[in-house]
């Protein structure tokens, strides 16, 4: 138990070691997989059930520790700090992928067209290319294909998070005003529209592939379409995840309206989540 001038210190745990080959087994067995190497897929699964084990292991410690009040003030404030710098982190993440696409649209599909100081550089290049977007560049890569507009399944799906952004927010000011009935329904909806958001995105991939030809082959279009929609997916899955932890946290009594950082982290990375896809609705699919 710490005080709340000292900072408390773990004690040794196993379960940095049993990450670490459980990464090894899981990234080993991939490149094994990539390679068709025999008994590749077992390996992974392997590995990823240790990764697994792992994570119910040290996070239910850390949970543990938190109910028991080993952690105080100091414990807080790097809590805070850690998750301030991985949502950062996260920024510059997408930062990078719009930033691809920002330098695609404005500069690389207009200079090879002819335009801006290298006017003469299509003939070189490819000559008779037109700069227009979408565009699956020189030679029509992967055939023909259809543009995912913004209406329909996307516009379903903004609605969706920007409605979940509301429940999370109403569950935390049920945690605050010590309601734990307006807390458990709204971390449950969160979670249920999570899901569904994901649910609807594999139908709109899915819808894209197999009617508009609209696939990861569909030149520079379709990979930044799909590169930007499928790692957003991937964190609006992890993200109702954590919420669904939280949520199971909360209907076994845990936090109170002083001490819930872990809900309040999750709420900070949902939020985020929320405000990236405005921005690939509005740069992907709309523009």
């Amino acid at each position: 138990m710490s005080s709340e001038n000292a900072y408390y210190v773990p004690h040794d745990a196993k379960w940095p070691i049993i990450g670490s080959i459980g990464l090894m087994l899981f990234f080993g067995g991939f490149a094994a997989e990539l390679n068709n190497a025999p008994s590749a897929s077992i390996i992974m699964t392997v590995g990823f059930l240790v990764l697994v084990y792992m994570m119910f292991g040290w996070f239910g410690e850390v949970i543990n520790e938190s109910e028991s009040g080993a952690y105080k003030s100091n414990e807080d404030a790097s809590f805070r700090g850690g998750m301030v710098w991985f949502i950062f982190s996260e920024v510059m993440f997408f930062a990078a992928f719009f930033g691809a696409l920002y330098y695609i649209r404005t500069f690389s599909v207009p200079w090879i067209g002819g335009e801006g100081s290298g006017a003469s550089t299509n003939e070189y290049i490819w000559d008779g290319f037109e700069a227009m977007w979408p565009t699956n560049g020189p030679a029509n890569v992967g055939g023909e294909y259809e543009k995912m507009g913004p209406w329909g399944l996307p516009a379903i799906n903004t609605l969706i998070l920007l409605t979940s952004g509301v429940t999370v927010t109403w569950a935390h000011w049920g945690l605050i005003a010590n309601k734990r009935k307006q807390l458990i329904i709204g971390l449950a909806l969160t979670v249920i529209l999570g899901f569904v958001f994901v649910a609807l995105q594999a139908l709109e991939y899915s819808h894209g592939y197999n009617d508009l030809n609209l696939t990861m082959a569909s030149g520079v279009y379709g990979s930044t379409f799909y590169m930007l929609t499928g790692f957003h997916g991937f964190h609006v899955s992890m993200g109702a995840i954590i919420l669904a932890v939280i949520l199971f946290r909360s209907m076994k009594g845990h936090f109170t309206p002083e001490n819930h950082f872990a809900f309040e982290a999750a709420a900070w990375y949902w939020h985020f989540v929320d405000v990236v896809w405005l921005g690939l609705f509005v740069f992907v699919y709309w523009l």
